[in-house]
């Protein structure tokens, strides 16, 4: 049985402005807990949220490759731990894809996190995750400032 999780949002902005939210510097540090996503933006590319954490301020928390790139519609890439989390961090990995709807004024956004090996363990987490940093989407795109989850 395949293990996966997907939610549902509806966020108060224009997709492209969610997209920002998701790929910006800015966006990236409020929403993903002060990191940046670094990347070249295109499939087949490598990325990796990188900020403050257990190797200093450019621990990598998550890294993968982006499998598609729609810009304002859809983004699928590979997830994995960053070193610092997992000695087996590379056989650790999972697909995240989100999509991105205009639904009159607001952005329906999808997330799938799914193709979950059944030994990895950080799947209960991601369960409670994935919620705080749609939150912090959401509240972004909508107010412009960020959640403070404390720590």
């Amino acid at each position: 049985m395949e293990r996966m999780m997907e939610f549902t949002i509806y966020i108060d902005g224009k997709p492209d402005a969610v997209w920002q939210a998701l790929t910006s510097p800015e966006g990236t540090r409020a929403v993903f807990f002060g990191c940046t996503l670094k990347s070249s933006f295109e499939a087949g590319a490598d990325y990796a949220y990188v900020g403050p954490g257990a190797d200093g301020e450019e621990t990598v928390h998550v890294y993968g490759k982006f499998l598609e790139l729609e810009p304002g519609k859809r983004m699928s890439y590979t997830e994995h731990p960053g070193p610092s989390y997992r000695e087996n961090h590379a056989e650790l990995g999972t697909r995240v894809t989100i999509t991105l709807t205009e639904v009159g004024s607001t952005t329906k956004l999808t997330l799938v996190n799914d193709e979950w090996p059944d030994h990895h363990p950080g799947f209960d987490h991601a369960k409670e995750l994935w919620p705080m940093i749609l939150s912090g989407i959401k509240t972004y795109v909508e107010t412009g400032k960020s959640l403070n989850f404390g720590g």
